[in-house]
């Protein structure tokens, strides 16, 4: 996990925290702030997962079910 050294401050609006705080009652998370991190590690995690899908070509695609049978020729 981050250091305190390499860590910034984001402002959130009061609402956002409170309903984090109520959100991370009796769960593991010790703090907002950990919630948070949590959360943006996996939404950028799946962005990256995303965009290595947009560097597939549909033609490979195509040809590739075609030869499994799922296509007509």
């Amino acid at each position: 996990m981050s250091t305190e050294a390499d860590s910034r401050t984001v402002t959130i609006e009061g609402h956002l925290y409170e309903r984090v705080e109520r959100r991370i009652a009796n769960t593991n998370f010790e703090s907002v702030d950990e919630y948070v991190t949590f959360v943006l590690e996996e939404v950028l995690a799946s962005d990256e997962a995303d965009a290595a899908y947009e560097d597939v070509d549909d033609d490979d695609v195509q040809a590739r079910l075609r030869s499994l049978g799922y296509l007509d020729a």
